[in-house]
């Protein structure tokens, strides 16, 4: 999996950040960890939140590794409500997510990526008793193309 990160907040997965505001799939105050299937997808969901005067230059890609023995679940698209992509952020979807983590049931949670029609994040519960089986694997700054905002 792949998160894009500021540099102080890169090196360790916590959760705390996404608790802060909340965001799609969670509430202020539940952590939970977003990543993304692939390096494109990481990307478009942080620049969709960005323009080019906001832009931090201190971005780093981190590389995250689930293991294959991990409890986890998919929501497919016939599986969501009908506002579950829409912005602001539907309670609908907040409350899978809440639900999500408060079970603890499962470590991970695969759903579909609101930015990227086709692609797929994967939600991680840090609160979950095998968390401390994923790890990262590496870091590496990740400097986005200006001509995205231009």
């Amino acid at each position: 999996m792949y998160r894009l990160a500021r540099e102080p907040h890169a090196s360790t997965l916590s959760g705390k950040g996404a608790a802060i505001k909340g965001a799609r799939w969670n509430s202020p105050g539940i952590e939970l960890i977003y990543t993304a299937t692939n390096r494109s997808l990481a990307m478009a969901e942080v620049a969709v939140h960005l323009t080019y005067a906001t832009l931090p230059e201190d971005y780093m890609m981190v590389t995250i590794h689930i293991p294959d023995h991990l409890p986890g679940k998919t929501i497919h698209l016939h599986d969501l409500p009908n506002d579950w992509n829409v912005f602001p952020h539907p309670s609908s979807t907040r409350t899978i997510g809440n639900d999500f983590v408060i079970e603890q049931v499962q470590c991970f949670l695969i759903v579909p990526s609101a930015v990227t029609k086709g692609d797929f994040n994967v939600l991680i519960n840090p609160k979950h008793r095998d968390f401390s089986a994923i790890a990262i694997q590496s870091i590496e700054k990740f400097p986005f193309d200006r001509r995205l905002f231009s």
